[in-house]
């Protein structure tokens, strides 16, 4: 019996079928969104921001709340709860890190850099991480 899901999320449309599949899936199950943000670099756009910050768990958290919010109304809609957690760093690493500590994984096939000319065609490149290093069973929503 899955008891405990966790469900990675960012701002895509795939991320929010991902928490959807999950609700309607394991009604029993206690749900846990994370969303991660990026560690600190030139390279990583919107993380740049992150490096004038006093106090980064207090910027990611903020940075998160967009996500926590569209989540919440998700569950709202089903009566159901959740809790959320704020990860900073790579993504994959991130989801991978904190598995064990579920009894499954349930994430978007597809993050919100979905349309750029670099996506992978059929699955993600956090999605194909996940899927092949996670230590549970991982489900990888459309």
């Amino acid at each position: 019996m899955t008891s405990r899901v966790l469900v990675p999320m960012d701002d895509s449309d795939h991320a929010e079928h991902a928490l959807e599949y999950a609700l309607e899936n394991h009604p029993d199950a206690e749900i846990t969104v994370l969303h991660v943000v990026g560690v600190p670099s030139m390279m990583m756009g919107e993380a740049v921001g992150l490096t004038l910050e006093d106090d980064l768990d207090a910027a990611a958290t903020d940075r998160a709340q967009a996500v926590f919010d569209r989540a919440r109304e998700c569950t709202e809609e089903r009566n159901r709860d959740l809790e959320t957690v704020v990860g900073i760093g790579h993504p994959a690493r991130n989801i991978i890190d904190r598995a064990d500590d579920y009894d499954a994984i349930i994430l978007g096939s597809h993050g919100e850099d979905w349309s750029r000319a670099t996506h992978r065609f059929l699955v993600g490149n956090v999605a194909e991480t996940v899927s092949k290093r996670a230590p549970v069973p991982v489900t990888i929503v459309r």
